[in-house]
């Protein structure tokens, strides 16, 4: 597999929410963005068939602050009873307030192209390095990145400022991370990485072959 380009940013926000599936209907956040969601913020800056972007580290650069969240939900996974009657399900949720990030990811050629493509667009990837970082001092982006749920926007998101630090006595064994929830054809099937560790306020996504469509 060819290795691609480095790329990284920071984000940070008023509030976020990383949710543990195991958590049920009050749900609570995990302390950093799981693989899916850290790959969703770099997209929102790039986004190309060619490219696969590969998280591979966060850096929690604010204390860890849990918060109570209440918000009435009225999409369609509410219960038939109250759907029928047109009310609102009060979803409360513990969620994390006044976060910042600092995320790194690698650019590489998509592995779900044939070779001939990939070979084409080798050379493109220092372009495409270029290009990010160029969107990203611009503050330019295909969607709004956001923080777990779409609500809860940042309030910035760019290159790394002088006067971020890494929080670095956070140290936290996750058991059970959640990585993705959806296989890349749209079918629903979790996956999880176990016994991930923050150290020194620092986690490393697990290296692990991507799912392909089928």
């Amino acid at each position: 597999m060819n290795r691609g380009y480095n790329i990284s940013m920071e984000i940070s926000g008023k509030t976020a929410m990383w949710t543990r599936p195991d958590t049920g209907d009050s749900p609570v956040s995990y302390p950093v963005p799981t693989y899916s969601a850290a790959k969703g913020i770099f997209e929102a800056i790039l986004r190309l068939e060619t490219v696969e972007i590969v998280p591979k580290i966060v850096e929690i650069c604010a204390p860890i602050i849990y918060h109570n969240y209440s918000t009435n939900y009225g999409g369609p996974l509410r219960k038939s009873a109250i759907m029928s009657t047109g009310d609102s399900f009060q979803l409360i949720a513990t969620v994390l307030i006044n976060v910042c990030y600092r995320l790194y990811a690698e650019l590489r050629l998509n592995e779900g192209m044939d070779k001939t493509t990939r070979d084409i667009h080798f050379n493109d990837l220092h372009a495409w390095h270029d290009i990010f970082n160029r969107r990203l001092e611009r503050s330019q982006c295909h969607d709004i990145p956001f923080l777990g749920w779409r609500e809860f926007v940042p309030d910035y998101f760019g290159p790394f400022r002088e006067t971020t630090r890494v929080e670095e006595s956070i140290n936290l064994l996750l058991p059970s991370f959640l990585r993705s929830v959806f296989e890349p054809s749209g079918q629903k099937n979790p996956v999880f990485d176990h016994d991930s560790k923050i150290i020194n306020g620092r986690l490393a996504y697990v290296e692990r072959t991507e799912r392909s469509c089928p």
